[in-house]
């Protein structure tokens, strides 16, 4: 049976002015007096504009003790914990840690921090209303039941909220970062508190970042049957590692561009030996986390980390699909002048009816005062475009993974690198030349700001329904391939955030639903159909 059936689908006063006396307004007319006498204040100023001065010229480049590696393991940091990756230096690995319940089996940074993690959870709880609605039906049925769920996402108050709802349906969980630089500590030990097994903390070596997918994996008396990945990186472990235990697995579901097409290649050389899940291409993962959040998130990871005002800037967009569309709508609307670059016509074409120039990188790179990417593709920004590129110009990136700059090319001798706030490196030419390099070419957003945690509920939500679906699927629904979701389930998911806008649908009438050709109740758009 259907986890459809489990869950169904219904569808002014005058201002005040102040007064002063006559002797009050001659004492305000006069001129101030310093508080310690003229020369004081003198000095006084004189230290401040020496201070002020103050101003590091060169620094000496920065330590490249961590390996460079174009893996998800070096994709981005979270700006939201509490507490920075360096507060302590000694290895949660090392640490002897017990919840209140007396169990150790989890890795985090401080299980102390689970307090604040809880307040980090319960306020992304009060804007992730859908996902809270689905954990409240669906809980009594237990839909989840007998799962044993492997995940490895970012750990965030609101991927904790995922977790805990999966929990909620009768799933036991294992989980670790997607990246080692994304998780909220403070989050990851609330969850350990909570009896969650979750390994994983902020400022992981490449060498933790495989040892917590390993423990969540490998574990005696415990196997997975079902996978929740975010970059496939989890999904290639248990394949490669533990061969045995991913024939067993009931399905995979994947949200990123990146895990997605490893699984495609995977399915391509029939080496896809269970049914996976494409979330990724989900009508509401791509038009309301690819599209709205980034339209949002964009402007807050470049404005934390630059102060830059972007009217009158000349901004190029690498990628004009749904990330590229909400990059592009933000600065459009704040006065800058964006330009395209793109491979696909329609893509292109798009852009052009939407008003953007459509470029080669090369036609502009010498004037533009912003380089963004979201291609999802690799060496987009090369050596040669950042040695054209004009002094303080800024590069970032959008796309999942760090492949899209080639910041590697620029770890050479002779370029200095400063680090002059969290996140945000002046790479400086021989010449005196800087380029602005945010997160290192991570992901922008996850790096130097936050995501809208509504958007996050709804692509949570899509990823809760994707697991009931292959886990309670009949034998034989689901081949050893790659699927999209239902278009059932984005509509049951896109209907369950409805209410928070007080947003009321419209019913067809039995004779309109004939003359369409439609259930009343959905699907109303096939397959093919692109919104």
């Amino acid at each position: 049976m259907s986890h459809l059936g489990l869950l169904p689908f219904h569808p002014g006063k005058a201002c005040w002015v102040p007064t002063f006396s006559a002797s009050t307004l001659t004492r305000l007319s006069q001129p101030p007096q310093p508080p310690f006498g003229p020369d004081t204040r003198q000095i006084q100023f004189a230290d401040d504009m020496q201070e002020f001065t103050k101003f590091p010229t060169k620094t000496g480049r920065r330590s490249l003790s961590r390996s460079i590696s174009q893996s998800s393991t070096d994709s981005y940091s979270s700006a939201a914990s509490y507490t920075d990756s360096s507060d302590d230096e000694v290895s949660p690995r090392e640490k002897q840690q017990t919840n209140s319940k007396g169990s150790s089996n989890f890795c985090v940074k401080n299980i102390k921090q689970a307090e604040f993690g809880r307040r980090e959870i319960e306020i992304a709880e009060q804007d992730m209303s859908a996902l809270i609605s689905l954990r409240k039906r669906a809980q009594g049925e237990k839909p989840l039941a007998g799962a044993k769920i492997v995940g490895c996402t970012h750990i965030t108050a609101q991927t904790a909220v995922l977790i805990e709802t999966l929990c909620a349906l009768g799933a036991q969980c294992r989980w670790s970062a997607c990246n080692i630089y994304s998780t909220q500590n403070e989050v990851a030990a609330a969850l350990a508190e909570a009896g969650v097994a979750v390994f994983a903390w902020k400022g992981e070596s490449e060498d933790d970042f495989w040892w917590c997918i390993d423990r969540c994996v490998n574990m005696d008396g415990w196997q997975a049957n079902m996978i929740l990945d975010d970059g496939g990186d989890l999904t290639h472990w248990v394949y490669k590692k533990y061969p045995n235990v991913f024939k067993k697995i009931r399905g995979i579901v994947e949200e990123s561009v990146t895990g997605v097409h490893r699984l495609y290649q995977l399915s391509k050389a029939g080496k896809l030996c269970v049914p996976a899940m494409n979330v990724n291409d989900s009508v509401t993962k791509q038009k309301f986390d690819n599209l709205y959040c980034c339209r949002e998130s964009i402007l807050d990871g470049l404005k934390r980390t630059t102060d830059v005002m972007f009217g009158g800037k000349q901004v190029v967009v690498c990628g004009y699909g749904e990330v590229g569309k909400g990059c592009c709508a933000a600065l459009k609307a704040l006065g800058a002048i964006v330009y395209i670059t793109e491979i696909d016509p329609i893509c292109a074409l798009q852009a052009c009816m939407d008003g953007f120039r459509v470029v080669k990188l090369n036609e502009v790179i010498r004037q533009v005062d912003v380089v963004i990417t979201c291609t999802g593709n690799k060496n987009v920004v090369t050596r040669e475009h950042l040695d054209r590129m004009k002094n303080s110009c800024i590069v970032c990136n959008m796309g999942h993974s760090n492949t899209e700059i080639d910041v590697t090319s620029l770890r050479t001798p002779e370029l200095t690198w400063e680090r002059v706030r969290s996140q945000v490196d002046h790479v400086i030419w021989p010449d005196g030349k800087r380029v602005v390099l945010l997160a290192e070419g991570r992901l922008l957003n996850l790096s130097c700001s936050t995501v809208p945690t509504f958007v996050l509920s709804i692509t949570a939500t899509t990823q809760a329904l994707a697991l009931i679906e292959l886990y309670n699927a009949p034998e034989g629904r689901y081949k050893q391939d790659v699927y999209l979701l239902p278009k059932k389930m984005d509509e049951y998911v896109a209907s369950l955030h409805l209410p928070s806008f007080d947003a009321h649908l419209t019913e067809l009438t039995d004779d309109q639903a004939k003359y369409l050709g439609l259930n009343k109740n959905g699907p109303f758009k096939p397959n093919y159909y692109r919104y």
